[in-house]
């Protein structure tokens, strides 16, 4: 039994110090992210929460010795340590280069014309489903940093904006000894499954094959694995 309250003290200790690791964080870059969002149309919560899962917070060697925040590929000159990560001057360097790639490459350019700085929901979509990261978990990872911290406050929403993200569930399921996220969709009224694969950047055969579907028929209130 004393063990068991050891291991408790321990998971829960851990849990405090990544806590206050992410709130450090915000604390440091919110400014550098809301000053990249008002300059490149990126928002400010998709920044944070982006570098806050691909650095650890700040915390791995490459964004200690390098500056990089989001795995970027690259040279560096540091002396501390060998890497095929890209080395910055700063963080700031770092998110300015991170957004420069997303403008210059095809599978994403289009975001920014088609989404507004404070659609952070399909900006996460938009960049999963343009292949930043092999995850299929990645944009449900992102989203929960977003959400679990408020980062969406630091947005510039209109002061009318009432427009809520589409609905969507996050649960765990046991698979063998590890658990695995997945994204659910609750149909509403007016649902087709064309407008939600179209919604979600998916494909009417994935989603068929996904949800076991034999007919194209949808109810109110019936989830579907995205």
């Amino acid at each position: 039994m004393k063990n068991v309250f050891i291991m408790l003290f321990v998971c829960l200790s851990l849990s405090a110090a990544a806590q206050n690791s992410a709130l450090e964080y915000i604390e440091k870059y919110r400014d550098v992210a809301i000053q990249h969002m008002n300059e490149q149309g990126v928002p400010a919560s998709v920044i944070l929460a982006i570098s806050m899962h691909e650095s650890a917070n700040g915390k791995s060697k490459i964004a200690k010795h390098l500056n990089n925040h989001f795995g970027m590929k690259g040279k560096n000159s540091s002396k501390e340590l060998k890497s095929s990560y890209r080395g910055y001057e700063s963080v700031s360097e770092s998110y300015f280069d991170f957004i420069g790639a997303m403008k210059r490459n095809k599978s994403f350019r289009a975001l920014f014309s088609k989404y507004s700085n404070y659609d952070y929901y399909n900006w996460v979509l938009g960049i999963q489903h343009g292949g930043y990261a092999a995850s299929e978990l990645w944009g449900t990872k992102v989203l929960a940093i977003i959400k679990q911290y408020r980062l969406y406050e630091l947005d510039n929403k209109p002061e009318n904006y009432t427009k809520t993200p589409p609905s969507f569930i996050n649960f765990a399921e046991d698979s063998g000894s590890e658990k695995a996220e997945v994204l659910i969709y609750k149909v509403k009224k007016g649902d087709t499954l064309s407008m939600i694969a179209k919604k979600f950047g998916t494909s009417l055969k994935n989603l068929i094959s996904k949800n076991s579907l034999i007919t194209s028929k949808l109810s109110i209130g019936q989830k579907l694995l995205l």
